[in-house]
């Protein structure tokens, strides 16, 4: 399994979360694991997605992932579960 962390975050708007699983799905991406909160006005989400049959590379995916994000008004970033882990590792 190649596990991804997505983040997303920025300001509230409707479809945020319809725009980057439909997205995710085009690519073959497996969506494992969704949280999203709504603080104030500020939309926060972190996705936990499986790129094993994806029909893009992670490279690929993360820099149009990051333009859907700019359409829609928010910051979307892709990192790799190991080093995700490893950052958080204490």
């Amino acid at each position: 399994m190649s596990k991804v962390i997505i983040t997303v975050v920025g300001k509230d708007t409707v479809g945020i979360i319809a725009k980057v699983c439909t997205y995710l799905a085009e690519k073959q991406v497996n969506v494992l694991d969704i949280s999203q909160t709504i603080v104030q006005e500020y939309f926060n989400m972190m996705m936990i997605v499986d790129m094993e049959k994806a029909t893009g590379s992670f490279e690929e995916v993360s820099i149009e992932l990051e333009k859907v994000g700019e359409e829609i008004g928010v910051t979307i970033k892709c990192q790799r579960e190991e080093i995700f882990t490893k950052m958080h590792r204490i």
